[in-house]
């Protein structure tokens, strides 16, 4: 199959598009024929090889994580997915090799939902992993209450505007930090207050809307702006990031609960989401598109880190 992979470690230049094996479906696999692969931060991560240490790598490495297409075959233990399906799934592994950048992955049962049937393959393909992400950390982890407000950081990013739009589907009320240039677009999303975390101090803006604090903070960021997120926090509040484990007493003062998520693959998830997105209660906001051969190119947007939304691959 075609594929966009790596033989070592570096910068775009080591992208190549290329012919590799196509992967083996197991008893519980799903074999997918990818049409679209969505864009996260962790790739460019991945192609440095700043995750050597957490995953196992099979070179030739295939890059990406989320997939969305149609089921090719499946194993004999596989109960709820046939040929012909429409699906999408966050196919990170316990080994880094097999990624979406490419024609086929293959993935366990359990990873796998129904595609949305409102939005095509390309636009679910950038759904996965950034939106299971705000979920883990919004429904699981601090369990986000309707009338609560919630502040999220990089609210116009992939995860931030996921955790916006599933923050307001739970009932919140959400705060998002943002360049100035990108209020709108969070205000549209959902966020009712906005700050610009270059022009103004996000705990002063906090508390000066809210004396007294608020329930949650959901940091992207980590270092000071999760440390700093503590004061603007009610007494009991609930801080959980994605960045770096709050873990030292400084996020334990005034009885906060702190917490960390590494996001998890999750069919079961995906297909909450999936309705969440099918209702309009939640949209993709999918910022540019590539062919699978021009993926050097995505990748150089992304990090660019002024991507609204999302970018995704067209694969096939």
């Amino acid at each position: 199959m075609r594929a966009i992979a790596i033989d070592g470690f570096g910068g775009n230049d080591r992208l190549q598009l290329r012919d590799v094996a196509d992967p083996k479906v197991g008893p519980d696999g799903v074999l997918i024929r990818i049409h679209g692969a969505g864009l996260n931060p962790v790739d460019h991560k991945l192609r440095e090889g700043y995750l050597e240490a957490a995953f196992p790598h099979v070179f030739p490495v295939v890059l990406g994580w989320d997939a969305a297409g149609v089921v090719e075959a499946v194993g004999p233990a596989v109960t709820r997915f046939a040929p012909g399906d429409e699906v999408f799934a966050y196919c990170r592994k316990h080994f880094v090799g097999e990624g979406t950048y490419s024609e086929f992955v293959s993935v366990p049962e359990d990873f796998v939902a129904p595609k949305p049937e409102s939005i095509d393959f390309v636009s679910a393909s950038a759904v996965p992993l950034a939106a299971l992400t705000a979920w883990q950390a919004l429904i699981e982890v601090t369990a986000v209450r309707a009338g609560e407000t919630v502040l999220v950081h990089g609210a116009a990013g992939g995860v931030g505007s996921f955790a916006v739009q599933i923050a307001r589907a739970r009932g919140a009320q959400v705060i998002g930090t943002a360049s100035s240039a990108k209020h709108d677009f969070i205000r549209q999303l959902g966020a009712g207050e906005q700050i610009d975390y270059h022009e103004v101090d996000f705990v002063e803006a906090v508390r000066e809307a809210h004396p007294d604090g608020i329930p949650v903070v959901f940091d992207l960021f980590g270092g000071d702006t999760l440390r700093r997120s503590v004061d603007a926090l009610t007494d009991g509040g609930r801080l959980v990031s994605i960045a770096e484990p709050p873990v030292d007493d400084h996020f334990r003062q005034r009885e906060i609960l702190p917490a960390y998520v590494f996001v998890r693959p999750s069919g079961s998830q995906l297909a909450e989401l999936s309705r969440l997105i099918d209702d309009g209660e939640i949209r993709v906001e999918l910022e540019a598109t590539y062919p699978l051969a021009e993926a050097a190119q995505a990748l150089e947007r992304l990090e660019s880190g002024r991507v609204r939304g999302k970018l995704a691959l067209e694969v096939g």
